[in-house]
């Protein structure tokens, strides 16, 4: 049986390790706050005190943290995975970072002996929850194979895009068309209410036809009960589009329409919403438009 390290248990990361041992695999945890920590090894994982330490003690070992300084430093920093790891061990990064990250730090790793594989994911919070994430793969097939088995008790779909970064380029296309979304969707449902219809009737007439897309399925329902927690946090979802933009600078690709949503999500960061849904990007749509969709 696999040994897994988990580094990295915010909102999605304790989720996944959680079915990671709920498949039956060992779990050692490692996270800045002890909270989770506490929780999860309360339900069978052990603790380690630092990522080398999670390195020494195990077979694959994951990492899902905010940006692309973070996962470098547990990476490759002091006290760091690379600190413990012995020739044969896999990395496996959850987090969404800038592509080039990505691709550098498998370089390192290679260098010792250690395969990488960028893995993000997509469904939020419930399909962290529920095991059933899309899982975009980079790296190489024979890190691959080892890991499926701990990816099938993660998530419904694991596609391997390419080589390592491919996996990142995949999960930024994604978060290009989430933004679309969030903000489309904010816009129809104001749209609606300020022409004098009710937004909740006019969802119920689209979203079988060919404007029906996971979004307009799930996130209404919340956003008319009054409900914009997170899901997914906007300021995470500007961090991801900032990714995006960046390497849309490098590799000199249009993409004027993202840069326009991505305004939307800056300004619910500096009006106070980043800890809210992305999703309620609806928030500065209707503060542009005077009037609010409840």
């Amino acid at each position: 049986m696999l040994k897994v390290g988990y580094i990295g248990l915010g909102l999605m990361g304790k989720s996944i390790a959680r079915n990671i041992m709920k498949a039956g695999f060992p779990v050692v945890v490692h996270n800045r706050s002890q909270a989770a920590v506490a929780e999860l090894v309360a339900e069978g994982a052990a603790s380690a005190s630092s990522p080398a330490e999670v390195a020494r003690q195990v077979d694959i070992v994951f990492t899902n943290l905010p940006d692309s300084p973070d996962v470098e430093k547990v990476t490759l920093g002091e006290n760091g995975i690379l600190a413990g790891a012995q020739a044969g061990l896999i990395f496996v990064d959850n987090s969404t970072i800038k592509p080039a990250s990505a691709r550098m730090i498998a370089e390192k790793l290679k260098e010792k002996g250690i395969l990488a594989l960028d893995a993000p994911v997509s469904g939020g919070d419930i399909g962290a929850k529920n095991g059933t994430l899309t899982i975009m793969v980079g790296g190489e097939a024979e890190a691959l194979e080892k890991v499926m088995p701990v990816f099938q008790a993660m998530g419904k779909s694991v596609t391997h895009v390419g080589e390592a970064g491919a996996g990142q380029v995949a999960k930024a296309a994604n978060q290009i068309m989430v933004a679309a979304q969030m903000v489309a969707m904010g816009e129809l449902l104001v749209f609606a209410k300020k022409a004098g219809v009710d937004p909740r009737k006019v969802v119920d007439a689209i979203k079988g036809g060919a404007a029906q897309c996971w979004s307009l399925d799930v996130k209404p329902p919340r956003l008319f009960e009054g409900n914009r927690s997170p899901g997914f946090k906007a300021h995470m979802q500007l961090k991801d589009m900032l990714i995006v933009l960046e390497t849309a600078k490098e590799y000199e690709i249009p993409i004027s329409a993202t840069k326009e949503n991505t305004m939307y999500f800056r300004s619910m960061i500096e009006q106070g919403m980043g800890e809210f849904d992305n999703s309620a990007v609806v928030g500065i749509i209707e503060k542009l438009a005077g009037v609010e969709i409840i």
